[in-house]
């Protein structure tokens, strides 16, 4: 049985992650810290810091819902352009933390949060209207909004900060996502739009 890229992805990712918990020194070279990253040219830090997670529910979130868009959007973007936009959304997003944090030797973040909202957003741009779940809303809503209240969220708790997760990652990721679906297939946007337009609360 051939496996899909996505289901390959989350299996390097959670091996990396076991791999790291069980070894701190990889767990320290591996994370996304600013400082060393730009005193000791350490740049590899951009790629390993999305392999590893910092416990098991902050893994399983990041996977499951990988999987669950990863699974659809492989099939539409193609293998090569799915894993570009999957690890490039991993670098991306954690640029703007590498310039804000670059000068404070104690900040880490790691987490593949930057591309997996990469390939969340992707999905919802070429699928706006496919129904979504939030955990405290017993109903699904559309792609589309769930996309506005997620960058909402994020670009809030980024402003507010305090609880130690990297939400510009989330929101750069997302960005990301979004600019290279238009980027990679031009008709994505008139056709998120057309279908938004059509779209009715009471259908």
């Amino acid at each position: 049985m051939q496996l899909s890229l996505t289901v390959i992805i989350i299996i390097i990712t959670v091996l990396a992650s076991l791999y790291a918990w069980n070894n701190q020194t990889v767990m320290s070279n591996w994370m996304m810290n600013p400082y060393r990253t730009d005193q000791r040219r350490e740049y590899w830090r951009f790629i390993t810091s999305g392999l590893i997670h910092n416990d098991y529910m902050h893994l399983f979130f990041n996977m499951f819902t990988l999987y669950f868009f990863g699974k659809i959007l492989e099939w539409q973007l193609g293998a090569i352009l799915f894993v570009i936009l999957y690890l490039v959304g991993i670098i991306v997003s954690d640029v703007p933390t590498f310039f804000k944090h670059k000068k404070n030797p104690y900040y880490n973040s790691l987490g593949a949060s930057g591309g997996v909202s990469a390939i969340v957003f992707a999905s919802i741009l070429l699928r706006p209207l496919s129904p979504l779940y939030l955990f405290f809303i017993p109903v699904p809503i559309p792609g589309f909004i769930f996309g506005a209240i997620y960058m909402f969220y994020s670009y809030y708790q980024a402003e507010r900060g305090g609880d130690n997760i990297n939400h510009d990652a989330h929101l750069y990721g997302a960005l990301f996502g979004i600019l290279f679906t238009i980027v990679a297939i031009p008709s994505a946007l008139p056709n998120f739009f057309e279908q938004v337009s059509n779209w009715n609360l009471f259908n």
